[in-house]
């Protein structure tokens, strides 16, 4: 098993790059941006958005030359809603604003009040798939939150990775869906 780290102050641009290799073909993000150029235009300040507080928390994990990366929230971090909602609002044709906001607002009602990690974003870079890196990651991000007696959370907006959290003790909890938008599941996972 080889090692995580945590991403240091210069490695945000390769995070967001293993993120947005990650997420190519995500059904939510291809939705949100159907044209290839916007989708690598816009996608890495949705990003950074929703997770970038964790540069902050040195809660950035990665594997040896970025090939899986995990950007988590510690108990009491939140992403920026200000700068996701101006990430979406600004990028994303107006026409989906209304379903966009609607499905934010079922997964903010679901999102744990109470303490919990969160995992806004886990992701293996394109080519490097199907290795058990991903697997490998976070079992040992786990192995943090475990260490702390506290849940963690989660939202996938791919249905093809559920089964694999699953496998990693989450259960789903919610499955947030508005008109066109695909669904996004938010997922539990009980204190260890």
């Amino acid at each position: 098993m080889v090692g995580f780290v945590s991403a240091g102050a210069g490695d945000e641009a390769n995070v967001v790059r293993t993120l947005v290799s990650a997420f190519v073909e995500d059904p939510w993000e291809r939705w949100a941006w159907p044209q290839p150029q916007d989708y690598f235009r816009h996608f890495p300040t949705f990003v950074a958005a929703f997770g970038g507080p964790a540069f902050a928390q040195h809660t950035v994990w990665i594997l040896p030359d970025f090939a899986a990366v995990a950007m988590w929230m510690p108990p009491g971090a939140e992403p920026d809603a200000d700068a996701i909602v101006a990430a979406l609002t600004q990028t994303i044709s107006r026409e989906k604003h209304d379903d966009i906001f609607s499905v934010l607002e079922q997964m903010d009602a679901v999102h744990p009040t109470y303490e919990h990690w969160y995992l806004p974003w886990l992701g293996v870079a394109r080519g490097r798939t199907g290795g058990g890196l991903g697997s490998e990651l976070l079992a040992q991000c786990l192995a943090v939150v475990d260490a702390d007696r506290l849940p963690a959370f989660l939202e996938t907006p791919n249905p093809r990775t559920i089964p694999f959290y699953e496998r990693h003790g989450f259960e789903v909890v919610n499955v947030a869906k508005v008109g066109a938008s695909p669904p996004v599941t938010s997922m539990l996972r009980p204190s260890q």
